[in-house]
């Protein structure tokens, strides 16, 4: 334990950092904090610890938020994300890490050019969420977070600053304790993996109160761009590494 906490310290600090991000935009922090966990902890760790301090990030923008949140869309992103969490959790502990850590890589490139490039959604229909839920939790499931991917549904739906902060939070949280479970019966909830999202936690609650406060008070369109850069940066690494 001693001899991890150099990393351990670095990480609470980019855990502050990306939750504070999260709160403010409504995704970013959690694709961006994989790459930095998957560097100082290995991949096959780093999913399920980005998990625990998810879990702590999104409840706490959910309880933040939950004058404004939206139930039942949260219910139907729920009923799908849950049970393609499980099954994405249950198949992280069998997936090669070399095949898994490309595809990451191919994912969070992606992401950029999805947001880059995509077409404005149409508003969804709440039941629609269930596709988008069940399509988010197999993936996040994997590849540790795929906020980017699903938050232009909520924005679509009509959702802005505190209902859609809220209403996101509050059915990512769903997945990732389902995620939490499968992670378990995979075995991949160690000891050290849960010492150390405990660890972290404390500096993922502050991230989140904070970037409460100064929701509104930086440009979105810088902060979009150092997301994007970022992430295209950590898949060509992912890509580039054995």
């Amino acid at each position: 334990m001693a001899d991890q906490l150099p990393a351990l310290a670095l990480a609470s600090v980019a855990a502050f950092g990306l939750a504070l991000m999260s709160a403010v935009a409504g995704f970013g922090g959690g694709v961006l904090l994989l790459p930095v966990f998957t560097a100082l902890f290995g991949l096959r760790m780093a999913v399920p610890m980005l998990t625990l301090t998810q879990v702590a990030s999104n409840a706490s923008r959910t309880w933040l938020n939950h004058r404004e949140l939206h139930g039942r869309l949260t219910a139907w992103f729920a009923l799908g994300a849950v049970p393609f969490a499980v099954a994405g959790g249950l198949l992280l502990a069998h997936a090669p890490l070399g095949a898994l850590k490309r595809l990451l890589g191919v994912f969070l490139i992606a992401v950029v050019v999805w947001r880059r490039r995509r077409p404005r959604p149409r508003r969804p229909a709440g039941p629609a969420f269930a596709a988008v839920g069940a399509a988010s939790g197999l993936g996040s499931a994997l590849l540790g977070s795929v906020g980017p991917l699903t938050a232009p549904f909520f924005l679509a739906y009509g959702l802005t600053r505190a209902a859609y902060i809220g209403t996101e939070a509050a059915a990512a949280l769903t997945m990732h304790v389902a995620k939490i479970a499968a992670y378990g019966a995979g075995d991949l909830l160690t000891s050290q993996v849960l010492l150390f999202g405990a660890a972290l936690t404390p500096a993922t609650l502050a991230g989140a109160w904070v970037g409460k406060k100064v929701v509104g008070r930086i440009s979105d369109r810088t902060f979009v761009m150092l997301v994007e850069a970022g992430l295209v940066v950590a898949g060509v690494l992912f890509l580039l590494g054995r």
